[in-house]
């Protein structure tokens, strides 16, 4: 449950450390903790409770996963959740979430479902020791600014499968998997639109209210996540709109092709009455018909017939009916 628990000093890393003994780290100046659990269970989140103080309200949350991306701030600590996101091999989008604990000198990451490793984040951040000095903000915006990132890397992504699936749309065939592949393409990427959307709030509410997690110093950092996040809430709207417009296109094409068979068929049976009308009117029963034993009536009504079927399909060729 537990990924990584460190001290860090000064923006430096220090020595790893159990959660039993956090509480004198977290009376020391200069110094926070950063603490990175996988899906600890209900036993294991009370005692992290008591060691930093929790409030119960942000605990039953963060066991319960499926909560919706927000910010709450409870006493001297807030309570952020924020929704991540994986690209699988097929192109389908799995998404986990991300509860942060964020104290003036500590940093819980609880994360459940589908996520990448945070092992990059702490790199990162352990590479810039002065914005590190400051204290948890900066691990924070990491920590955001590595998911946000997430979202723009699977939007770029889906970009040439979208091209793909625009190309197979554009046919007059109809196609029920490719359609099918576009409607669940389009529900995840409302699902991707809904969890970008809610971390422009929560990088406005840091910025505005929050200067004792993000100093002056990392406002621009923030506001810069904010930005990518907008970014990723127009891309994921503009691809749902080609893929709906992809869709429209295409049955709109079938519908043409239709109405051409359609068409053609009307058009083979206009010719067909006519023999039908002249052979059921004469019979063709007796012999040398018609008027009767007339020598040459059976082969003048043929071509009669035929001029006439020659001339219709003639007509009905130049109006584009055949």
């Amino acid at each position: 449950m537990v990924i990584n628990s460190i001290v860090y000093r000064h923006g430096k890393r220090n020595e790893s450390i159990a959660l039993e003994d956090v509480g004198d780290v977290l009376n020391e100046e200069k110094a926070f903790l950063w603490v990175g659990l996988w899906q600890p269970d209900p036993d294991f989140m009370r005692k992290l409770q008591k060691r930093f103080g929790l409030h119960d309200l942000a605990i039953e949350d963060a066991l319960t996963a499926h909560q919706r991306p927000k910010i709450e701030q409870y006493g001297d600590s807030l309570f952020i959740v924020v929704k991540t996101a994986r690209l699988k091999d097929d192109d389908q989008i799995q998404f986990g979430e991300t509860h942060f604990f964020v104290g003036k000198n500590f940093l819980v990451t609880v994360r459940h479902g589908a996520s990448e490793s945070y092992a990059p984040i702490r790199q990162r951040a352990e590479e810039n020791t002065a914005m590190l000095c400051d204290g948890p903000g900066y691990a924070l915006y990491c920590s955001l600014d590595f998911i946000v990132d997430h979202y723009s890397q699977i939007t770029a992504s889906l970009s040439n499968r979208i091209s793909d699936m625009e190309d197979a749309m554009f046919r007059t065939e109809f196609d029920r998997q490719t359609v099918k592949d576009v409607y669940t393409l389009r529900r995840h990427l409302l699902a991707l639109r809904n969890a970008a959307m809610p971390v422009d709030e929560i990088c406005q509410q840091l910025v505005r209210f929050h200067e004792d997690v993000i100093p002056k110093s990392l406002r621009a950092y923030i506001r810069d996540v904010q930005d990518h996040a907008h970014h990723v809430v127009i891309d994921a709207e503009d691809m749902r709109e080609m893929l709906t417009s992809a869709m429209h296109v295409n049955l709109a094409l079938v519908s043409v092709q239709q109405n051409e068979v359609g068409k053609k068929l009307a058009g083979w049976g206009a010719i067909l009455i006519i023999p039908t009308i002249i052979f059921s009117m004469y019979g063709m029963n007796f012999e040398d018909m018609p008027e009767l034993h007339a020598k040459l009536g059976y082969p003048v009504i043929l071509g009669v017939t035929l001029v006439i079927c020659l001339l219709l399909w003639r007509r009905l060729k130049r109006s584009g009916w055949l």
